[in-house]
């Protein structure tokens, strides 16, 4: 797998499922921490997964903390609209952990706090928008990680 992709609690099944879908297109594996905001059998999950929902290399977590425990060895990325470096800044590597918050709030502000040096934020260029759909958000990040990883 070229990148992971983690979704901390997620809200919004629509989303996920399209997350889930830019997973399997890009060859990355997706990572999703409880709770969520959904149930996995949500149908919106599945219509937005579409068919391919069955083919994705998904690993769940029963908490952030679980998730930590596990991956504690790993290199993160960790995205916020707080974030002063841009997304273009980060060195992608292979089995990067690129690691995003829930829609209605983001990353935890303890996680911003500890992560500063690995907090990125994709830059918005109108005073009138705080941030971006998540889905847009993830799928902005994964392809610049792979057109570096492929240059």
């Amino acid at each position: 797998m070229a990148l992971n992709i983690v979704l901390f609690e997620p809200e919004i099944p629509n989303n996920t499922g399209n997350i889930g879908r830019l997973a399997l297109a890009s060859g990355s594996k997706l990572h999703l921490v409880k709770p969520f905001g959904f149930e996995l059998s949500d149908s919106r999950l599945k219509r937005a997964g579409l068919d391919y929902w069955q083919h994705l290399d998904v690993t769940i977590y029963e908490s952030i903390e679980d998730f930590f425990r596990i991956q504690y060895d790993k290199t993160f990325a960790f995205f916020s609209s707080h974030g002063h470096k841009s997304h273009w800044d980060i060195s992608f590597e292979h089995n990067l952990f690129l690691i995003f918050g829930k829609e209605s709030v983001g990353l935890k502000k303890s996680l911003s706090e500890t992560y500063k040096n690995q907090l990125y934020k994709i830059p918005l260029y109108s005073e009138h928008i705080r941030s971006l759909n998540l889905a847009n958000a993830v799928s902005i990040v994964i392809y610049e990680g792979l057109r570096q990883l492929n240059n």
